[in-house]
């Protein structure tokens, strides 16, 4: 049994699983990050909020990429997933910097899990419950090191452009990291560990 069918067996969240299960070198090592244009742009997608306008997926193929990106790292009590962080968003910009071989890849990728699903559980990934979507993505995952089939190999590379994306969205650097930089405070209070109580703003702990 690999690694992601025992965290899945657990109960554990897949954000949990994806500090115990590699990377998935392979293909997912030929990943390129977003430039600099392409990193202003998916922060301009953050802020107006807005209905996604992807430039290389088709509708039907990205719905079923927002689908997938959720279930690799979904919404949990700390923080959203990677839905509402855009990554979806960010590897279809990524796609518009890729040459044509990478965006064919993609796209035969989101076709295959979506026929994947429909010959396993008759419906689209984006429409398929909870329980079908852990077990193809259990499916999927099985040889992940090794990335045997092609849809393993979608997998490693799908699963590390979204940490890619999630750890360059707002939501994962401030909500899931509690990053604290770049931001404008109104003042500096500095440390306040007084009358032996801890601070509340550093978190610095009073003398005893």
């Amino acid at each position: 049994m690999s690694d992601t069918t025992n965290v899945m067996a657990r109960g554990i969240s897949r954000r949990t699983a994806l500090k115990t299960m590699g990377a998935g070198a392979g293909a997912a090592a030929l990943l390129p990050w977003l430039s600099d244009e392409g990193l202003q742009a998916f922060m301009e997608v953050q802020r107006r909020e807005g209905p996604p306008s992807p430039k290389v997926v088709p509708a039907a193929s990205f719905a079923t990429l927002e689908a997938l990106v959720e279930a690799i790292i979904p919404a949990d009590d700390r923080s959203p997933g990677a839905r509402e962080a855009r990554v979806a968003d960010y590897i279809d910009l990524l796609l518009s910097e890729s040459d044509d071989e990478l965006k064919t890849q993609w796209l035969e990728g989101l076709a295959a899990i979506d026929a994947e699903a429909t010959t396993r559980f008759g419906s689209p990934f984006a429409r398929l419950g909870p329980a079908d979507t852990d077990a193809l993505m259990a499916a999927i995952s099985a040889n992940e090191a090794a990335a045997v089939t092609p849809l393993e190999s979608f997998f490693a590379m799908t699963k590390q452009a979204t940490i890619h994306g999630y750890y360059t969205s707002e939501i994962g650097i401030h909500k899931e990291l509690r990053y604290k930089g770049n931001q404008v405070l109104p003042e500096f209070v500095g440390c306040a560990t007084v009358e032996g109580k801890d601070c509340p703003h550093c978190g610095q702990q009073a003398e005893q």
